[in-house]
């Protein structure tokens, strides 16, 4: 079965945020830093050590 990516990350921040409840601020830094962080020259080394 297919998930579509940006499903699958709503479904798993609705439950993490339901499960654990951190403060929003937090959720938003993670939000931003993880957008900010996507489009520098480190994706590419952060994307080697994940896979």
């Amino acid at each position: 079965m297919d998930v579509p990516l940006w499903l699958a990350l709503i479904a798993v921040g609705y439950l993490g945020i339901k499960l654990i409840r951190p403060p929003w601020w937090l959720v938003a830094v993670f939000l931003l830093g993880g957008y900010l962080l996507a489009d520098s020259f480190l994706a590419s080394a952060i994307n080697m050590a994940v896979k």
